[in-house]
Formats: structure tokens, sequence, C-alpha cells
């Protein structure tokens, strides 16, 4: 979990854009960190397609993607400062080190730095630090719900297939 107050979409239905997006923001960070939950540390390493995603990986690179929208974007501050990755494909790869609990705390801190990041901003207020230029904050909550939604959909079916093979045929 996120840490997040829980309030669900229909809560939000009256309320301004931004806390619908906030909102479904959290719920879409709640369900790819949840993914991991009751897996074995092998389970959710386990590789089951040609590219670097794997069920920590995608936790591991939403982490990543927190940092670049909401401390690069908002801040500036270039990537190697903020101690990330360069690029998406790098914040895939697993370290020795990388365990369930470690990466979902990892996760958990970066979104309550993203919600810090942003508190007070509304929709309209230009985030400086991106490499197209300044973009608004409303077209960042929207590129990173479409990135966590896609991430929710390869979530689940990986999940899927690693709960299926571990589980007796009848």
């Amino acid at each position: 979990m996120t840490t997040a107050p829980a309030r669900a979409p229909e809560d939000v239905i009256g309320e301004s854009v931004q806390v619908q997006a906030e909102t479904f923001l959290d719920q879409h960070r709640d369900a790819l960190s949840s993914c991991l939950d009751g897996l074995s540390e092998e389970q959710a390493r386990r590789s089951l397609v040609a590219s670097k995603t794997t069920l920590l990986g995608l936790v591991k690179h939403a982490t990543f993607v927190e940092k670049v929208w909401f401390s690069e974007a908002v801040t500036g501050r270039p990537r190697d400062e903020l101690g990330i990755e360069a690029g998406p494909d790098e914040s895939f790869d697993l370290d020795d080190g990388d365990t369930i609990a470690g990466v979902q705390e990892a996760h958990r801190a970066a979104c309550r730095a993203s919600r810090a990041a942003v508190a007070g901003l509304g929709p309209d207020d230009l985030l400086p630090g991106n490499r197209r230029g300044p973009l608004p904050l409303r077209w960042v909550y929207l590129h990173v719900l479409r990135e966590l939604a896609q991430h929710c959909g390869h979530a689940d079916i990986l999940r899927e297939q690693v709960l299926g093979a571990d589980t007796p045929a009848s």
C-alpha cells in the first residue's frame, strides 16, 4: 500500500479533477505494489518473458517512474543527482539485495515523496524538469496513470502465470 488515505474512485465523483486524478493514481500505485503480496522471493523474480520484466522488476520500475515524474520533473534536478537510473530499461534490473519487502517499501516511500512534491500545486502548474520542456501537472498525472495502468495489466498476467505454474495439475 502507498499509505495514502484510502479513497475509492466512487468517493470522489463530485471532487475536483485533481482529487480524482490523485485518487486514481493511488489506486493504481496500490494495485501494482500489491502484485507482490503473498509471493515468494523466487516467484517475484521469476522471468517469464523475453524482456527484463518480472513482478519485482515492475514495482522497482514504478519507483523509478515516481522519481522521474515527481522528483526530476518537479525540481529539474538531474537523475544522477537524484540517485536514479539514466533510463527506464535499467530500472527493471534487480540486484541481489532486492527483496519484496525492500522494493515495496522503496515504492511506498517514492509515492509519499511524490505526493509531497506536488502538494500545493494545481493541475495547470508547470513542472520545469522534463526533457520535453515544462509540462502541466495534469499531463504528468495522466501520463503516470497510463503507465501504471499498463504495468498493472502486465502484473496481472505475470502473477497469473507465476501462480498457475506453481499450482499442481488436478
